[in-house]
């Protein structure tokens, strides 16, 4: 059986799936009126698509690689290329565009500020706002996931946003579980989405911006952020786009 093949990963914390076939699972979330929102199939329009080899992504394999079936969690839009990769390789993938979740979070509570008390407004910081939107997104038990898709999320994220959203995901991921990650270099010209499109090959789309780029990490920042992880390996490529692996 070839290596990739044969890909998968097992969880004991969960119970007996219904069936063997994969599934493929977007996250809704209930918008007040008792209507479930999709999470993750808002689609931008599709501009300049590129191609990168992506040894992040290879490395992401092997780490996966003979491990049996499993479940991962991929925070960006819930692209049919990069469900159907892993659905291939016997994954039950969950979507959740959380970075469009959180625009939009922020535009609602952005609508309520006239209607906030001085003291009401006084108690919104950004602690308290993300805690709010954490507690509304993202809701799994604890180790469901063995493998995380995170993209470059925290580049676009706010800082006390960025924070606590790593240490709830590093909840989420089950010990021995990894991370792909991606971080710019420098502040991106342009807004970015990826596909997964082969076992080294990253489809890089230029998309319409949501949310503009908010920090620009170091090396010993990213550290510190995945302190809880036993492994992080970087590749730095010449897009100025550096992928880094996590192994909790």
């Amino acid at each position: 059986m070839g290596l990739f093949n044969k890909l998968g990963i097992g969880v004991n914390t969960h119970a007996p799936r219904e069936a063997t076939r994969p599934m493929v699972e977007n996250r809704g979330r209930h918008n007040g009126h008792g209507t479930a929102v999709a999470v993750g199939t808002h689609r931008e329009p599709e501009q300049q698509t590129t191609t990168r080899v992506s040894n992040g992504l290879k490395d992401f394999l092997w780490n996966l690689d003979g491990l049996g079936r499993g479940n991962l969690l991929d925070l960006g839009p819930a692209w049919q290329t990069t469900l159907n990769f892993f659905i291939e390789r016997g994954f039950r993938v969950t979507s959740e565009d959380i970075l469009r979740g959180w625009v939009d979070f922020h535009a609602q509570e952005a609508a309520k500020v006239l209607e906030l008390t001085a003291d009401d407004y006084a108690k919104r910081t950004p602690e308290a706002l993300a805690k709010k939107f954490l507690d509304e997104n993202l809701q799994y038990a604890p180790s469901s996931f063995d493998a995380l898709l995170l993209w470059d999320i925290l580049d676009y994220t706010e800082p006390t946003l960025g924070k606590l959203m790593v240490a709830h995901l590093t909840e989420m991921l089950r010990p021995g579980g990894v991370v792909l990650a991606l971080f710019h270099s420098k502040k991106p010209e342009g807004f970015q989405r990826y596909r997964v499109t082969d076992t080294s090959t990253l489809q890089v789309l230029a998309a319409k911006t949501i949310v503009p780029a908010q920090k620009v990490f170091q090396n010993r920042e990213i550290q510190e952020l995945f302190g809880r992880f036993r492994t992080m390996k970087s590749y730095v490529g010449r897009d100025q786009l550096r992928e880094t692996l996590f192994l909790k």
